[in-house]
């Protein structure tokens, strides 16, 4: 059976911007199973689209160059959300119209997943998101499935970790004020709150901002002596910790998982030295992680973070459902993804619950003079 994939990328801006093109797999002796995926290929988000594309890619190599699924080849189908919520529902349209797809996978977004979910609706396709946003699961779609943790355990880690074992009590608040901003913030606010502790500051601000100057300067009038972030884009993480150090900020750092992604690292440099983060995916945390990591490192020369990571799980867990369904029809494959029960992936060990939650909790990491290093996991299991 001969099989081919063509993945070709294309420079878009001084940032890396990439356009990815999928194109199709031909068999002779059957059809694909073809899955639709959205990605950051194009636009301010567009390094994390790389990184998405690359794990997928890796995932369908293993599966295609294994036999594939019941005896058929897996296809990506790639569509250019543009980084936008419009050019997202652009996108999902594109795929879902006339295409003959099992599956979807979309983005690491709260937002755009927002934007899509009426389309997914409509589509009846299942559609593994990146989105942290809790209320993404609780929004009565049956079709969304998470293939990472939700904010409501992000924020309990991030309490617990900063209450209990670095013992500080003043805390500044920072957020974007998109979905996943919103919802990170309204989460540690009310972890901290059953812990009795109210943030001295919570401030929000408007994504790929350039100017964090009136931000920090509240954070040191605060007297906070620690800073949580919930920063969706990587880019925004890097400038706001420049201007946190620039401006004398020593205060600790523990951040939701975009502190401690390759892009934030190498544009921050230093100064994200000693920073902690929560992350859904840690090379040290297991050895299915690190394993992929191995994997990752030796097709691209680069580090893996969770934009690849939850990509990759995302592939080999529809060919998963697949496999157990027997079958290629939604209805089927959503069921199979729900009656999955310790799939070990390289995120974690994923149960599904009623709400489509893969994942129950995070790690810990630290940046340890600009490599990152696991601390410990929490894990809350299935609520």
């Amino acid at each position: 059976m001969k099989t081919r994939l063509s993945w070709m990328f294309k420079s878009a801006t001084a940032a890396a911007a990439v356009a990815l093109s999928v194109a199709s797999l031909s068999t002779q002796a059957a059809d694909t199973i073809k899955i639709g995926m959205m990605t950051e290929s194009t636009g301010p988000s567009s390094e994390a689209g790389i990184y998405q594309a690359n794990g997928a890619k890796l995932a369908l190599d293993e599966i295609n160059q294994s036999g594939g699924v019941l005896g058929r080849q897996f296809e990506l189908r790639n569509e250019d959300n543009q980084s936008t919520n419009p050019g997202s529902v652009l996108a999902i349209s594109k795929l879902t119209s006339g295409a003959d797809l099992t599956a979807l996978i979309a983005t690491v977004r709260s937002t755009q997943i927002q934007a899509i979910s009426p389309t997914v609706m409509r589509a009846r396709l299942p559609i593994l998101v990146g989105g942290t946003d809790v209320g993404l699961t609780h929004a009565n779609n049956p079709w969304i499935f998470r293939a990472r943790p939700n904010d409501g355990y992000s924020a309990r880690v991030i309490a617990d970790y900063g209450l209990n074992t670095l013992k500080l009590k003043k805390w500044a608040i920072i957020h974007s004020t998109d979905a996943f901003g919103n919802g990170g913030k309204n989460s540690l606010t009310e972890s901290l709150k059953a812990a009795g502790v109210t943030p001295v500051l919570v401030q929000g601000f408007t994504s790929n901002s350039q100017d964090f100057t009136p931000i920090v300067l509240a954070i040191k009038n605060s007297g906070a002596d620690i800073v949580s972030t919930y920063i969706a884009n990587s880019t925004d993480v890097a400038i706001f910790a420049k201007q946190l150090r620039q401006l004398g900020v020593k205060a600790a750092w523990v951040g939701s998982p975009s502190v401690s992604t390759d892009t934030a690292m190498k544009l921050a440099g230093d100064a994200l030295h000693g920073s902690y983060s929560i992350a859904d995916f840690s090379p040290g945390s297991s050895a299915q992680a690190q394993a992929y990591a191995d994997k990752y490192r030796a097709a691209y020369k680069v580090d893996p973070d969770f934009y690849s990571a939850w990509a990759y799980d995302s592939v080999k867990l529809l060919a998963l459902a697949i496999k157990n369904a027997n079958s290629t029809k939604p209805d089927d494959i959503a069921k199979a993804l729900h009656a999955i029960k310790d799939y070990k992936g390289v995120e974690g060990a994923y149960t599904f619950d009623a709400n489509g939650d893969g994942l129950h909790g995070y790690n810990i990491v630290r940046n340890d003079g600009g490599k990152i290093v696991f601390v410990k996991h929490i894990d809350f299991g299935t609520q």
